[in-house]
């Protein structure tokens, strides 16, 4: 087991910052707003020879007993609970503020072995600043610049020394799957997330945009590895005005990049929206496996339910491929069957079609229907190959490929996607079009002696058909 550091503070001290200099990433959201990080953030980090495990949290406020500054604290002292060492930041510039005392009083309380840092002292006299946390009573405070990396290594150096060095084995094992959970703003996005854990791992707020990181969270299910990915709700461009909301569209459009199947959660209470069609589109065109998730189907009479399955199959027609689930995140129905969905489409889309059994689903493909002729001729379609996963790329051999129509393409598709049983996953055509080898090319002149054999052929000519 890799050794646990976990951030802690109060909003606004540099644990994010911290962070990303830790794990060399740029994972956690940064800015100059206090309560931008809500839920844990978990990264790997290594000094020297030693890996570690941190964990960013949300502000702790002592005094918040209820709204979301509450559920962030929550979050933020079951983090405690799992660490093997708390680094507890303050803010050197300003000085230890009563909400410090009451941290420093809790986490005492907590026995885990506490590192008082503080941030945030590049260019002053560290002497004097860190003089006045003493008064917590945890120790020598350390200064650091989390920011600058001033004293950063010598910190979680400390902070590992009664730990055994952990040596990382290199294993040959695939990458578990990547989960993203999408959509809009307040579907029920973190609720959904929490019912596939079976806890409270991430906070579900009943209000939009609480969500504003990519949170990964690994977990085990039936002796099977994955990664579920939390993301920000995904609002209609004109509405995102907040520079931090536009960095949380960021993170979960490269959260869907990332993934291998991607959840798409919408509103059963709400109508079908244009933003949910977008959402759809760009994991479209991500390639990523869908599964569709229809949130808060509990409490639905059965006109508002067909009203529903209408304006999915009007909106969302271009996703056929992908399984529907009509759910409820909140009291648990139906969570089961979208994580049986989400394995049959990575599966799918992960699956290696060997070139034999390509080149007779082609074959049988072209008897069932030729290709439109693209001008003078007709597209001659020889052989297939996979090209790629993740979604499946079929290479198409022949000649005159250059002008298929996208709805033969479209036709191709489904045809393999039948022929071996591809659910849930997009697909995609290449054609590769061998070229005219004498195409740009002169003709060589002729010899004499081919210009005196031309010229008899001529005259032969004339003679026989005058």
């Amino acid at each position: 087991m890799l050794p646990t550091l976990v951030l802690v503070g109060r909003p606004n001290v540099g644990k994010s910052t911290l962070f990303n200099r830790l794990t060399r990433s740029r994972d956690a959201l940064v800015a100059d707003l206090p309560g931008l990080t809500r839920d844990r953030h978990y990264g790997r980090g290594r000094v020297g020879d030693r890996p570690y495990l941190v964990v960013d949290t949300g502000g702790l406020e002592p005094v918040a007993k209820d709204g979301i500054m509450h559920e962030m604290a929550k979050q933020s002292r079951q983090a405690v609970d799992e660490a093997d060492v708390v680094l507890f930041l303050v803010d050197g510039r300003a000085g230890c503020t009563p909400q410090d005392t009451i941290i420093a009083g809790q986490l005492r309380k907590t026995g885990k072995p506490i590192l008082l840092l503080v941030n945030k002292v590049e260019g002053m006299a560290r002497a004097k600043v860190t003089a006045d946390f003493f008064e917590l009573g945890l120790g020598e405070p350390l200064p650091i610049s989390s920011a600058h990396g001033d004293n950063v290594n010598e910190v979680v150096e400390i902070a590992l020394e009664n730990f055994p060095l952990e040596v990382e084995e290199e294993t040959a094992e695939e990458q578990p799957p990547k989960i993203a959970i999408v959509g809009r703003p307040n579907v029920g996005k973190s609720t959904l997330v929490n019912a596939i854990l079976g806890e409270q791992r991430v906070i579900a707020f009943d209000q939009p945009g609480t969500t504003r990181d990519s949170i990964y969270i690994d977990f085990e299910r039936d002796g099977k590895q994955y990664t579920i990915i939390d993301t920000a709700g995904v609002r209609r461009r004109g509405k995102v005005e907040e520079a931090v909301e536009k960095f949380s569209v960021i993170k979960t459009m490269q959260a869907i990049e990332d993934a291998n199947v991607v959840v798409l959660v919408v509103d059963a209470r709400d109508q079908i929206t244009e933003q949910d069609a977008h959402v759809a589109d760009f994991v479209l065109q991500a390639g990523r496996a869908l599964v569709l998730a229809v949130n808060k189907w509990d409490g639905l009479d059965d006109h508002q339910r067909d009203m529903v399955k209408n304006d999915i199959e009007r909106k969302l027609h271009f996703l056929s491929f992908a399984k529907r689930h009509y759910i409820s995140a909140l009291n648990g129905n139906g969570i089961a069957n979208v994580l049986k969905s989400v394995n049959e489409a990575y599966t799918a889309a992960m699956a290696k079609l060997s070139t034999p059994k390509l080149t007779r689903a082609l074959i049988a493909a072209l008897e069932k229907q030729q290709p439109p002729k693209c001008g003078r001729f007709i597209p001659k379609m020889r052989y297939a190959h996979q090209g790629g996963s993740n979604p499946p790329l079929i290479v198409i051999h022949g000649s005159g490929l250059d002008d298929v129509p996208a709805s033969y393409s479209r036709y191709l598709e489904r045809t393999f996607c039948e022929i071996f049983k591809l659910q849930g996953t997009p697909m995609k055509i290449q054609y590769n079009s061998s070229k005219n080898p004498f195409e740009g090319k002169k003709p060589r002149p002729l010899t004499e002696a081919e210009q005196r054999k031309a010229h008899r052929a001529r005259i032969r000519g004339r003679k026989l058909y005058g």
